[in-house]
């Protein structure tokens, strides 16, 4: 494994920064997409996790936050 890959998924905090991150600016970068595939791909993922990733898919949904390149 990459240490990428260990350093998006040892912990859900960079989750909720980059979270925070995306709120904030309201887009959500391919680097961005990038930490939740690494984060989608672990075996397991937490409750908080999936809370976090749903809650970020449908504020992209709704049109709250953009997809950017």
């Amino acid at each position: 494994m990459s240490s990428y890959y260990n350093s998006m998924t040892n912990s859900n905090g960079s989750l909720e920064e980059m979270f925070g991150q995306v709120m904030f600016s309201s887009v959500v970068t391919t680097e961005d997409r990038q930490k939740l595939k690494a984060i989608l791909l672990k075996e397991t993922i937490t409750e908080d996790e999936q809370a976090i990733i749903n809650r970020l898919l449908y504020n992209v949904r709704r049109g709250w936050v953009k997809l950017i390149d």
